[in-house]
């Protein structure tokens, strides 16, 4: 799973905005790369626990040629899951559902209004482009192949914007 189809999931299942699921998954991530860099430990009790290891200068040996080389040291991000995702992940505890979640009846009348201005939009586009589309048929014509594939250009473009198909 990558991170689009994270944030698809999760918009389905919580009914919030694609835009503000990926605003919050992206906060999580900058906030914790900048907690583990300064050597904070980020716990998510039931998840996992992010935090920074130090690695010491050590030598190890080129695997080719088997020539020492001196690695130097470094600073490494480490997570352990929590037990919780350890019992899902072997099978000793049941994976959570993933069901949406009811919607609320503020929530259902925000998405009727959403819908309502939606269409309503639509059929003022259509409107207007019906109405560009007669106009360029009544205007006198210079010619006429000209004129009626303009018309039907125009018409087809009303049609496709109010999503009716010819």
């Amino acid at each position: 799973m990558n991170r689009k189809e994270l944030v698809d999931a999760i918009q389905k299942h919580t009914m919030v905005s694609r835009t503000d699921v990926d605003r919050v998954l992206g906060s999580l991530i900058q906030h914790t790369q900048v907690a583990v860099k300064k050597g904070d430990r980020v716990s998510l009790v039931g998840f996992g626990t992010f935090e920074r290891q130090d690695r010491k200068a050590r030598t190890a040996r080129n695997p080719r040629s088997g020539a020492p080389v001196k690695v130097k040291a470094t600073k490494v991000p480490r997570f352990r899951a929590g037990q919780g995702f350890k019992d899902v992940v072997a099978g000793k505890a049941t994976a959570p559902k993933l069901t949406p979640v009811k919607s609320t009846a503020k929530a259902a009348t925000t998405a009727k209004a959403t819908v309502s201005r939606a269409s309503t939009s639509k059929a003022s586009t259509a409107k207007a482009s019906t109405s560009r589309a007669a106009a360029s048929r009544n205007s006198a014509p210079k010619s006429t192949k000209a004129t009626k594939s303009t018309a039907k250009a125009a018409s087809s473009r009303g049609k496709a914007k109010s999503g009716k198909k010819k």
